[in-house]
C-alpha cells in the first residue's frame, strides 16, 4: 500500500478497482486526534455524510449512543481495530488488504468479522496467524518463499496437511 518501497518488482491495480487497507499498526490514525468517533469517521467519508449516517457504520461496530461521541484518542486496541472496519466499510472498496486484523478484537468481533469477511462479493488480501480466520477465509494461499512462491486454490488444512506440497515448501526455503 505504498508504505515501504519494494526491493525489486511491481504491480498495478485494476482500473476498476478500488482498494481499503487495514494496517497492522493503526496508532497513526488515532494519536493526538480528540476529535469525537463520528467526526473521527467523517473524515474517511467520501462525502459529508450526516451524523445518522456516520453513526449507522460506528453502530455495526458496536459503538450505540453516546459511545460514538467517545475520543478518538482514548481508545482500546480492540476498539481502534472496529473503528478501522468502520471505516473500510465506509470505502464501499471492492478489495480489502488486511495486515492481522483479529489482533486485539475479542472472540464475539473476530467471530463477527469472519462472517462478515465470508459474505464479502470482492478480492480480500491478508495475512493472519489466526488459524480459525484462515481457515474459514481463505479460498487461496500464497507463500512467499526465498526461492519462489507457492500458489494453492485450496483451504489452509488442505495446504498444510498435504504432505507432498510440505515437501516442495521445506525444499524451497533449504535452496
Amino acid at each position: 500500500m505504498g508504505e515501504i518501497e519494494p526491493d525489486a518488482g511491481s504491480y498495478k491495480w485494476g482500473v476498476t478497482t478500488s482498494q481499503s487497507y487495514f494496517p497492522k499498526d493503526n496508532a497513526a490514525y488515532f494519536e493526538n486526534n480528540d476529535l469525537p468517533l463520528v467526526d473521527w469517521l467523517r473524515q474517511y467519508s467520501p462525502e459529508d455524510e450526516t451524523e445518522t449516517f456516520l453513526r449507522g457504520f460506528l453502530g455495526r461496530m458496536l459503538f450505540s449512543g453516546e459511545q460514538a461521541l467517545k475520543k478518538a484518542n482514548v481508545l482500546s486496541g480492540g476498539e481502534k481495530v472496529r473503528c478501522m472496519l468502520s471505516k473500510m466499510m465506509l470505502s464501499n472498496a471492492n478489495v480489502l488488504l488486511l495486515d492481522e486484523p483479529t489482533n486485539h478484537l475479542d472472540l464475539e468481533s473476530i467471530t463477527a468479522l469472519n462472517n462478515g469477511l465470508i459474505k464479502f462479493k470482492g478480492s480480500i488480501l491478508f495475512t493472519s496467524h489466526d488459524h480459525q480466520f484462515v481457515q474459514s477465509i481463505a479460498n487461496r494461499l500464497i507463500e512467499i518463499t526465498p526461492n519462489g512462491i507457492i500458489d494453492k486454490e485450496m483451504s489452509y488444512d488442505e495446504y498444510v496437511q498435504d504432505k507432498q506440497l510440505q515437501k516442495k515448501i521445506a525444499e524451497m526455503y533449504a535452496s
